[in-house]
C-alpha cells in the first residue's frame, strides 16, 4: 500500500485518515495538523523522510505563480527541506491543471451557467486558473485578494489588475511569515467577517476554504461555494449558513475532501516521477485516466 501524508500547519482538529484506491492501487492517506508549530512540522518531516511515498504541505504553500513566473516561499521552503528521500508538493503543481477544468465540468456535466453570474474569489492570486476559467465563462468576477489576504478596501475586477498585483506582491509576500497573511492552526477555527457585501452579492464564492470560512458573514443563502479542504463539521456550518450548493475541486474522501497538496501527492506517486518531472500535460492525462471529478453536493433545496 502507498501512503501519503500530508503535513499542515493548520488546526489538529482537522486531522483525518483514509484508505482510498487510485489507479489500482490501495493509497494510506493522512492530514496532520501541526496548530501553526513550524518546528513540529518539521519535525514531522524528518521522522518519516524515506518512509513514506510523498509528502502534501497544508495550511501554506510552497509556490506561488505571478505570469510565467514562480516565487517560492521563504517560510515553507525551509520546511520543506527537511524532507532528503521523499517528494515534497504544496498542490500548486495541479491547481491550474484541475480547477480549470471544474468550470468545463460543472458547465458540459451539470448544465450550470457562470455567464452573468457574480463571482467572488477570495484568494485569486493563489488560484489564477480558476480565476480565469469563471471570467472566460462569463462571470462578473471580483478578486479578493486585497480584501482579505492583506485587510485592504480594494477589490479587483479584472485579471490583468489581478496580474499586476500578483507580479508587484509575489516577490514581497514570499518572503514573509505565512500566518501574516493566511489563518494558520487555530486560526483556521475562528469567525472574522470581513467586506461581506462582496459574498453577499455573489452568485458564487470560490478559493481557498479557510478564507471563506473566516470571512464569511453568517447568512449565505442561495451561494454555490467552489472549494476545497471541507470537513463534515465545515459542512454543517455552510449548511446552516443557507449555502445552496458545495463544490469541492478535490473528490470525496472518507466523507471529506482534501487539499490539492494530496491530490497532487497521490499523483506523482503513481507517475513514479518527482515533482520538477511532472507538466500540466502529466497531471491533466492522470486526472483523465482515473476519472478524477469535482464532488457536487446540494446543501440546502
Amino acid at each position: 500500500m502507498k501512503r501519503i501524508v500530508s503535513i499542515s500547519l493548520g488546526s489538529a482538529k482537522r486531522d483525518h485518515q483514509v484508505v482510498r484506491e487510485f489507479g489500482g492501487e490501495n493509497f494510506l492517506i493522512e492530514r496532520i495538523g501541526t496548530d501553526g508549530d513550524k518546528d513540529k512540522a518539521i519535525a514531522l518531516i524528518r521522522a518519516l523522510d524515506g518512509k513514506v511515498d510523498a509528502f502534501g504541505l497544508g495550511g501554506t504553500d510552497l509556490y506561488i505563480y505571478a505570469g510565467s513566473r514562480r516565487y517560492t516561499f521563504r517560510d515553507t521552503a525551509r520546511i520543506a527541506a527537511a524532507a532528503r528521500f521523499t517528494p515534497v508538493v504544496d498542490g500548486s503543481g495541479i491547481k491550474n491543471t484541475l480547477e480549470r477544468r471544474v468550470i468545463r465540468f460543472l458547465e458540459q456535466k451539470h448544465a450550470m451557467r457562470f455567464a452573468g453570474k457574480k463571482a467572488l474569489v477570495v484568494c485569486a492570486v493563489d488560484r489564477f486558473g480558476l480565476a480565469e476559467a469563471l471570467a472566460a465563462a462569463g462571470a462578473q468576477t471580483v478578486f479578493g485578494d486585497l480584501m482579505y489576504g492583506l485587510g485592504l478596501p480594494f477589490p479587483l475586477h479584472s485579471l490583468a489588475a489581478l496580474e499586476r498585483l500578483a507580479r508587484f506582491v509575489a516577490p514581497l509576500i514570499t518572503l514573509l511569515p505565512t500566518s501574516a497573511f493566511y489563518p494558520t492552526g487555530e486560526r483556521q477555527n475562528e469567525s472574522r467577517p470581513r467586506y461581506g457585501s462582496y459574498f453577499r452579492e455573489a452568485d458564487v464564492v470560490a478559493g481557498d476554504f479557510h478564507f471563506i470560512r473566516r470571512y464569511m458573514p453568517p447568512d449565505l443563502a442561495a451561494k454555490t461555494i467552489i472549494t476545497n479542504t471541507v470537513t463534515q463539521a465545515d459542512e454543517e456550518l455552510l449548511r446552516r449558513s443557507g449555502i445552496a450548493t458545495l463544490v469541492t475541486t478535490t473528490p470525496e474522501m472518507g466523507g471529506r475532501s482534501f487539499g490539492t497538496n494530496v491530490l497532487e501527492a497521490v499523483l506523482i506517486t503513481i507517475a513514479g516521477k518527482r515533482p520538477e518531472d511532472m507538466t500540466a500535460e502529466h497531471y491533466g492525462l492522470l486526472l483523465e485516466e482515473m476519472n478524477i471529478e469535482p464532488r457536487i453536493k446540494a446543501l440546502n433545496e
